[in-house]
C-alpha cells in the first residue's frame, strides 16, 4: 500500500508541474512585462521571479510553492497566482485542490464501495424518455443510465467491464475513434477533467489505479496527462457517429447532485427539428426493441 509520505510526495510533485507548466506558457510580452534584446532565456515563459513579483510576493516563498511545501497559502496570494499565471477558474480551482490537500495530514483512502444512485434519481433519469440521461462519477464511470442513454453509449457497453467508463473507452478503445467525431478534442478534455478529479481527491484509489491503468497502456493518454491541462466540463457539444443511427449534433448539461458528492446529472438534448432531433428518435425506437445492455 503507497504510504502517507509517498502521497504527500507526489501531491507536491503536482503542485511544482502545475505551477510550473503554468508559468512556461505565459511570455513576458502577454504578461506586460519589458523584453530586451539581450534578455535570452533558457526555458519559455515566465521566470520564477517575475511571477514572484506579479503576484506580489517574494522570491523565496514562490519557491516554496513550486516545491509544495508552502503551508496556509491565503486567497491573496492565490488571487496573486491567478493573475501572474493567467489561470481560468478551473486551474485556481485545481491549484487551490492541490494546495489544501499538501497542508493537510490524511490517511491514505482505502479502496472505496462502489458508488450508488439513490432511487430518486434513477426515477429522474427514467422520466426524461425523450434525453439520453446518465448519472456520472468524476472518474467517468457510468454509474446509471436511462434506456436512450443506455442506447446512445451502446459501443461503451459492448465492453464487459464494470461500471463503464468513458476515459477507459476513449483512450482504450479502437472504435472510439470513430465514435466521437472530434476524437482528439474529447480525449483532451476527458484528461482535463481527470486531472481535475485527482486534484480535488488525490487519494481517491479507484481513480488513482485508472490513471495508472491509462498511464501504462496510452501514449496519448500519458502525453496528455503530462501537460497538467485541467477543466471545468460543464456543458458543450458532443459530435458523435452512432452505429445505428450515424451522426448526432447533441448539446450537453452536466449538473453535480449536491446530496451526492461527486456525481453528476448528465443529459444530451438535440435541436428541435433537427437531423440530430430525427436521428435521437430513432434510436429511441431501436432501443424500444433491440437488446440493449443494462
Amino acid at each position: 500500500m503507497t504510504s502517507d509520505g509517498d502521497l504527500r510526495r507526489d501531491v507536491r510533485a503536482q503542485i511544482s508541474e502545475f505551477l510550473t507548466t503554468r508559468r512556461a506558457r505565459v511570455t513576458p510580452e502577454m504578461a506586460g512585462l519589458p523584453v530586451y534584446g539581450g534578455d535570452r532565456r533558457r526555458v519559455p515563459g515566465l521566470r520564477r521571479s517575475e511571477v514572484a513579483s506579479l503576484a506580489g510576493i517574494s522570491p523565496e516563498y514562490m519557491t516554496k510553492l513550486e516545491r509544495g511545501t508552502a503551508t496556509g497559502v491565503s486567497e491573496g496570494v492565490l488571487d496573486g497566482l491567478t493573475h501572474a499565471l493567467q489561470l481560468d477558474e478551473a486551474e485556481r480551482r485545481h491549484l487551490e485542490d492541490l494546495l489544501r490537500t499538501a497542508g493537510t495530514t490524511r490517511r491514505p483512502n482505502r479502496r472505496q464501495p462502489r458508488q450508488r444512485v439513490r432511487p430518486t434519481i434513477v426515477r429522474l433519469l427514467e422520466s426524461m424518455p425523450l434525453s439520453p440521461a446518465f448519472v456520472m462519477a468524476g472518474n467517468g464511470d457510468v454509474l446509471a443510465a436511462n434506456v436512450l442513454g443506455r442506447a446512445l453509449f451502446s459501443p461503451l457497453y459492448d465492453d464487459p467491464g464494470r461500471p463503464v467508463n468513458t476515459a477507459r473507452f476513449v483512450f482504450l478503445d479502437p472504435r472510439a475513434a470513430d465514435y466521437y467525431r472530434e476524437h482528439d478534442r474529447v480525449a483532451g478534455d476527458t484528461v482535463a477533467v481527470l486531472r481535475a478529479e485527482a486534484g480535488r481527491d488525490p487519494y481517491a484509489r479507484d481513480l488513482s489505479d485508472l490513471i495508472g491503468q491509462l498511464s501504462t497502456r496510452s501514449e496519448d493518454f500519458r502525453r496528455r496527462w503530462a501537460a497538467h491541462d485541467v477543466q471545468l466540463h460543464t456543458s458543450g457539444t458532443k459530435l458523435l457517429h452512432h452505429p445505428v443511427v450515424g451522426d448526432l449534433d447533441l448539446w450537453f448539461e452536466s449538473l453535480p447532485l449536491p446530496g451526492d458528492p461527486g456525481q453528476s446529472l448528465l443529459v444530451y438534448s438535440a435541436e428541435p427539428a433537427s437531423s440530430s432531433a430525427d436521428a435521437l428518435a430513432l434510436l429511441a425506437s431501436w432501443a424500444s426493441t433491440a437488446d440493449v445492455p443494462g
